[in-house]
């Protein structure tokens, strides 16, 4: 399988896909939900199959209004950059010794790169986190995850915290690189195993190493 169409396609023909369409037909209605319906898949639009070196892994959309834009941990230009990104930020500029703008949470930059931001449910009641926690998001993730697992290119996974790190079972391809360790939440931070995991330099040696062109993980850059 070569392209997320191809993978659509074929997923489209499965029961579940039916009963996840009509559970969203129904949400979407009823309530506010979040990310808006045109942006539900914009992490398989804006990084396509065959151009994915990056796998970020996120749980849920943001639930509270404009924050949710279908990209794990990113949201628009324009709103106030969360606490798990900003530790994210902080992380890179240890990393490369720079200091990035943090005013913009927008990851669009990094999806055209081949960082899929993917959350593992892809939509969410406002004001109700893991509200779409259902059997249907699951068999999805899991058949998305098994077509990653099936690329021959060069692919880091970046899997943080406990419920990122379950998926590592989903995952077998040894030419894979698979990175662990805590939420950058800061609860899961404060106590240690998020500043100093060197995540994003290795991705870059492990690509680099694979004659693949690096990730540049910082886009804005404060002068110094």
């Amino acid at each position: 399988m070569e392209t997320w169409n191809e993978f659509f396609k074929e997923v489209g023909s499965k029961p579940y896909s039916d009963r996840l369409r009509s559970f969203l037909d129904d949400e979407y209605r009823d309530h506010i939900c979040y990310p808006p319906r045109e942006l539900l898949f914009n992490a398989f639009r804006l990084t396509p199959l065959k151009n994915v070196k990056v796998v970020i892994i996120g749980q849920d959309p943001y639930h509270e209004p404009g924050q949710a834009m279908g990209l794990s941990f990113s949201v628009p230009k324009g709103i106030k950059v969360p606490p798990s990104l900003l530790n994210i930020y902080k992380e890179i500029e240890q990393e490369f010794g720079v200091k990035i703008d943090k005013s913009s949470g927008d990851l669009t930059y990094l999806a055209k790169q081949g960082v899929l931001c993917l959350n593992s449910i892809l939509s969410v009641r406002e004001h109700q986190p893991m509200s779409h926690n259902i059997e249907e998001y699951f068999l999805f993730f899991k058949d998305v995850m098994s077509v990653l697992d099936k690329q021959r290119q060069p692919m880091v996974f970046m899997l943080w915290g406990g419920p990122a790190r379950k998926l590592k079972k989903l995952l077998n391809n040894p030419s894979h690189l698979i990175l662990e360790c805590v939420h950058p939440s800061p609860l899961a931070a404060i106590h240690g195993g998020w500043f100093g995991n060197n995540h994003f330099k290795l991705a870059n040696d492990y690509l680099i190493s694979n004659k693949v062109k690096p990730i540049k993980w910082f886009k804005n850059i404060e002068n110094l």
